[in-house]
């Protein structure tokens, strides 16, 4: 028998839930939460949270700006002529620091947010020794944030994101299929991301239910980096 057709699947945005009563809570990233959830009562001023892709630090800013009013910025987008802006805010939060800060920017606004009494929150994936911090002042600020790390997920964390993922793309999947690739995948947030998507994506195309054979093939191309 002949098989059906394959077609070409649109790339249709789908909206990830990223409100507070959406994040996913587990061992790996239950210190983020909690220390963001006791602001203003840090450790420090300044707060350095690293983690990898898709670890779900996009989602926790989302929900502090939500619930304390934050000025968000991409670190790529930020110079000194932000600063006051994101002074004037109950908090601010600069994001990806890992693909390059202005030095003499973030150096001014952690000093405008100490005169201030304002907290500054920095995410990233790696930490700040990697981020060719060129000012020796800036350097030894950053030394003295408190740092909140988010891990890889474990088996159960990784089983309630992937169908929080499926579900995002307005997909509901049998949990046999979901239970089927945590057993068999990295743990690896980034990996379940590209996983979802390749698996929407050739099930649209061959316009066939996602079944754990299908799952399981993309995801082997997946993980091999196809």
């Amino acid at each position: 028998m002949a098989e059906p057709p394959r077609q070409l699947p649109l790339d249709l945005p789908h909206e990830a839930a990223l409100s507070r009563d959406d994040f996913l809570l587990g061992v790996s990233n239950r210190t983020a939460l909690e220390l963001l959830e006791r602001w203003p009562d840090w450790p420090s001023p300044v707060v350095v949270l690293a983690g990898p892709v898709g670890s779900g630090k996009t989602h926790l800013v989302r929900a502090f700006q939500e619930e304390t009013g934050a000025a968000v910025i991409a670190a790529r987008d930020f110079t000194e002529a932000n600063v006051e802006e994101l002074v004037a805010a109950p908090a601010a939060v600069v994001e990806d620091a890992h693909l390059g800060v202005d030095n003499t920017a973030l150096f001014h606004l952690l000093n405008a947010a100490t005169q201030a009494g304002k907290t500054v929150l920095i995410t990233s994936r790696t930490w700040p020794t990697s981020w060719n911090i060129t000012l020796a002042d800036l350097a030894s600020r950053l030394r003295a944030a408190t740092p909140v790390e988010i891990q890889e997920p474990d088996d159960d964390l990784l089983r309630r994101v992937l169908v929080k993922l499926f579900a995002d793309r307005q997909i509901a999947v049998d949990i046999g299929v979901v239970d089927y690739l945590v057993v068999r995948m990295e743990r690896s947030l980034e990996v379940a991301m590209q996983a979802v998507e390749a698996i929407d994506q050739e099930a649209l195309a061959g316009r066939v239910k996602i079944t754990k054979p299908l799952a399981g093939r993309v995801l082997e191309n997946v993980q091999k980096g196809g």
